[in-house]
């Protein structure tokens, strides 16, 4: 049975494929409000006689325990039978029929439901029954259904030869999936004449479990539960190491991540980038854990992101949203803060397109005939017109920071400047070699605004050393155009500190990272001392080998006893600056 997403339509839409939805009006004997039920399929060739009789089904009332009625599993399976087609009733909890469906021989198509309950990790509320009529078991599309839609249960009437319903099969969702097995279990067959389940007990006890899986989890700080996905075609290692810095990313935001999946498919899909057993795999694990977002570790586009949350109804985010967010919770200073926001205005522009229809209305006024704008291009030409005025706001920033470089440098300080990837240790250092106290903490992102001091050498002259923002892998590119005012800090440094964290296992990964991005910033042609952070909890051989690899400088940031190699060769390079002006002077002078 293809599910109602997945499934396909005929080749020639609406030839030979009639969606009907009918409206039927039963008036009840006490003569109340009329009842009102759906009725969907394909009822193209399907003789009227056999049509009233399937329309009249919802007339009928299910006692709510039962998963059908005798009487109704066996009026269905003889309708199925006479009209050749496999019939399905969407049941709800109270034993109202909400929804018919008409299939064809082997199928059925089941329409778009409406959203879930509210409270996250709940099962809808609806349960499936429908007819096979070749003897058939359920399907792998029948429990890719029951995934997708989140149904109470999927039942199965086999018809036999003579149109008589002979068993039920009967399938659910299972609260936990332990060593790997299936999230799903279908029960022994059932006789129709007398099931024998008492279906309201099974749901309630289904969610009940659901319920006690998720209060295993710590819930009391009220954070996002999450699960982080990859699509990779990288080594499993490669794509684990790259999830890792993602559940930090997460951490750092403020998010839970409880779960983690990988999938590295033969070919992307291009709508939802992952498979769909992998997509009703993620559904699941979302309703056993109770989690409402996903992130996903590659930049989604905005259909991507549209057809991956009406799937799955969770909240769906990108690497690049992530990284925008955690910038927007860090930014301090107002220089910051605007940068923040033009870039998440620039990621926000092209994404416009999947709101909600409201944003396609038309809108006029007195003085304005025709249709006038829409309410989408007012919303671009409002977020364009506040990126302009943002921009300007930068460039009086740049104007600020150009005069107090203009006067460093009349002071002919040299600027020694720290990079590195994120959490490498920059700050740490600045506040070891200065006995300052900048804001330091374990997390990503930690600095966003740049940090100057002073910095007096063994040999009696000054330099100025800066801290900086920490780069990192795929660092999305309006962030770094935003905080481009802040980088030129960078541009009239004399002398580059590459940071590196030497006790992570993807540092050179991180170095060649920062160094694509020093490119991208025309600044590769700086002197460059790398400089290998945390050697006292790495493999003293590894960090040997790395020195004399990249000639720099092993340190441990916390520890002022270790910083004596790497003063050395600032003050020699710092020197050579100054012997270079004297001699420049003196040459002018002559």
């Amino acid at each position: 049975m293809p599910s109602g997403f997945w499934g396909k339509l005929p080749s020639k839409p609406f030839t030979g494929w009639n969606l009907f939805v009918g409206l039927l009006f039963t008036k009840p004997k006490n003569k109340e409000a009329y009842s009102i039920s759906t009725f969907y399929g394909n009822t193209t060739g399907l003789r009227s006689k056999i049509r009233r009789r399937i329309e009249n089904l919802a007339r009928r009332k299910i006692n709510p325990h039962d998963i059908i009625s005798p009487d109704l599993s066996r009026d269905l399976a003889h309708l199925s039978f006479e009209s050749g087609r496999q019939l399905g009733l969407l049941i709800g909890r109270n034993g109202k029929i909400e929804t018919i469906l008409i299939g064809g021989p082997d199928s059925i198509y089941i329409s778009d439901l409406p959203k879930s309950r509210g409270a996250r990790g709940r099962l809808r509320g609806l349960r499936l029954v429908h007819t096979h009529l070749k003897g058939e078991p359920v399907t792998q599309d029948d429990l890719m259904d029951l995934m997708f839609l989140r149904l109470d249960a999927i039942g199965v009437i086999h018809v036999d030869s003579h149109g008589g319903a002979t068993f039920l099969e009967l399938a659910h969702i299972l609260p936990s999936s332990e060593n790997g097995g299936p999230g799903w279990e279908i029960l022994p067959r059932l006789p129709c004449h007398a099931p024998g389940v008492d279906f309201l007990e099974l749901v309630q006890s289904l969610e009940n479990e659901l319920e006690r899986n998720r209060s295993a989890f710590d819930t009391a700080s009220r954070q996002d539960r999450a699960i982080a996905v990859s699509i990779t075609n990288a080594a499993r290692q490669t794509a684990e190491e790259r999830l890792d810095e993602l559940v930090e990313l997460a951490h750092t935001s403020g998010i839970t991540v409880v779960d983690r999946i990988i999938q590295r498919p033969r070919q992307i899909n291009p709508r939802y980038l992952i498979g769909k057993g992998k997509l009703s795999e993620i559904i699941l694990r979302a309703l056993q854990l109770g989690v409402d977002l996903l992130i996903f570790d590659h930049e989604l586009n905005p259909s991507q992101v549209r057809s991956i949350t009406d799937m799955t109804e969770l909240r769906v985010i990108d690497r690049t949203q992530l990284i925008l967010d955690i910038f927007a919770q860090r930014a301090q200073s107002r220089e910051g803060k605007i940068q923040v926001e033009m870039a998440q205005l620039k990621y926000l522009l092209p994404r416009l397109g999947m709101k909600d229809d409201a944003l396609s209305r038309l809108t006029g006024g007195i003085g304005a005939r025709g249709p006038g704008e829409t309410k989408l291009e007012i919303n671009r030409r409002r977020i364009t017109d506040r990126i302009a005025h943002l921009e300007r706001q930068l460039d009086a920033v740049r104007k600020s920071r150009q005069q107090k470089r203009s006067l460093r440098l009349r002071k002919k300080l040299p600027i020694i400047s720290i990079v590195g990837y994120t959490n490498a240790g920059k700050s740490t250092l600045l506040n070891t070699l200065t006995n300052s106290r900048i804001f330091v903490e374990s997390r990503l992102f930690a600095t966003l605004d740049p940090a100057s001091r002073r910095l007096r050498f063994p040999r009696d002259f000054e330099v100025i050393i800066t801290d900086t923002v920490g780069f990192v892998q795929d660092l999305p590119k309006d962030l770094l155009d935003a905080f481009a005012a802040t980088l030129e800090e960078l541009q009239d440094a004399d002398l580059l500190l590459h940071l590196i964290d030497i006790s992570n296992s993807r540092f050179e990964e991180q170095m060649e990272a920062v160094e694509c991005i020093l490119r991208k910033l025309n600044l590769h042609h700086k002197p460059v001392i790398p400089v290998f952070n945390k050697m006292d909890i790495a493999d003293p051989r590894l960090v040997r080998h790395s020195i004399k690899r990249y000639g720099g400088v092993a340190i441990c940031a916390l520890s002022s006893k270790t910083l004596t190699p790497l003063i050395r060769r600032m003050e020699d390079h710092v020197a050579g600056l100054f012997q270079k002006d004297f001699y420049s002077t003196a040459s002018l002078n002559n």
